[in-house]
């Protein structure tokens, strides 16, 4: 089901929230206005916001803080983007140039700094401490999952446990802040907001997992980006980590080979390995069980269209192909 279908339910609270993101983008300052327009005009899924609606909703809240801790979500969720496109010197994201390929490293780096301190100011404006305590927390840990990523690139031995801190770390945590946003302005009950932060960040496990897949299978006119990038980055995803410790001597062997050199030269011989050791199944297995554990996660929600939407969600994540 196209993702689109999902966010009917949201569509004009998901339309208030772009006209904060555009209000709140404004700079004095050229060239902060030009890059981050260039990447939020990019698109994406927009699932971290769409969670703060959605999780808001299903506790029945009905103001409007809730667009701008969306709004504040987007743009940390975009400045981390344009910090790892420069990190991971990529040069093509949702079909498209990335801000460092078009405007160089040093603004790119710069306008997710804008981005991060935009981001703190909206969250002042709300006037919530605890909001900001969860959302200073997030970043700071989403900043840690960064730093473990890149130890790990190159690394042939990690293991599957440290793999799975750095998606909790770095992709999960967001998603989990986003939905514990929409319990706390909604004043849920503690249980409620402990399932909504849970039901995020199992959703994000899941998500991530998937396109740890889809970066061995997926087609990069869905995906937007070229196959094979983080075997060219020397980074030990899950199903690289699963070949290592399931194939033959000779599969493990190159597999630790190209996450030692990085590079393409060996992503034929690499695929090849990962498809007959059933790699990407075992990761698909992996994040259904994050999924069910998201759908578990929010039991504790009274019944609500909202709440479908959520367990909906989780099937998406885990099934599909871009």
């Amino acid at each position: 089901m196209p993702l689109q279908q999902f966010y009917t339910l949201i569509g004009d609270d998901m339309q208030a929230v772009d006209t904060v993101i555009r209000q709140r983008l404004h700079s004095g300052v050229a060239l902060v206005c030009q890059v981050a327009e260039y990447i939020i005009a990019g698109g994406g899924k927009r699932m971290r916001p769409a969670l703060v609606l959605m999780a808001a909703g299903a506790l029945g809240y009905r103001g409007r803080q809730h667009h701008t801790l969306a709004a504040v979500v987007e743009f940390i969720h975009t400045a981390t983007l344009l910090h790892d496109d420069v990190v991971d010197e990529s040069a093509l994201r949702r079909g498209r140039d990335t801000a460092n390929a078009v405007f160089g490293n040093a603004a790119s780096v710069l306008v997710g700094d804008f981005l991060y301190t935009r981001s703190f100011q909206m969250m002042v404006e709300v006037g919530s401490m605890k909001i900001m305590q969860v959302l200073s927390d997030a970043t700071n840990i989403i900043a840690e999952g960064e730093v473990l990523q890149l130890m790990n690139c190159h690394d042939p031995d990690v293991e599957e446990a440290n793999y799975l801190q750095v998606i909790r770390y770095k992709t999960a945590k967001l998603f989990e802040a986003a939905a514990q946003l929409g319990a706390i302005i909604a004043d849920a009950t503690p249980e409620q907001e402990q399932g909504l932060a849970d039901y995020g960040m199992y959703l994000g496990t899941a998500f991530q997992l998937v396109d740890d897949v889809l970066d061995y299978s997926g087609q990069e006119a869905d995906t937007g980006k070229h196959l094979g990038d983080d075997l060219a980055e020397g980074k030990p995803t899950l199903p690289l980590i699963y070949v290592m410790q399931h194939g033959t001597p000779e599969e493990a062997a190159c597999v630790r080979k190209a996450i030692e050199t990085g590079g393409r030269d060996d992503f034929p011989v690499v695929l090849a390995a990962i498809r007959r050791t059933g790699a990407l199944e075992h990761t698909r297995q992996r994040a259904r069980e994050a999924a069910a554990q998201a759908c578990a996660a929010i039991t504790v929600l009274p019944d609500s269209n909202y709440k479908q939407t959520l367990l909906q969600l989780t099937a998406f994540a885990v099934e599909r192909s871009h």
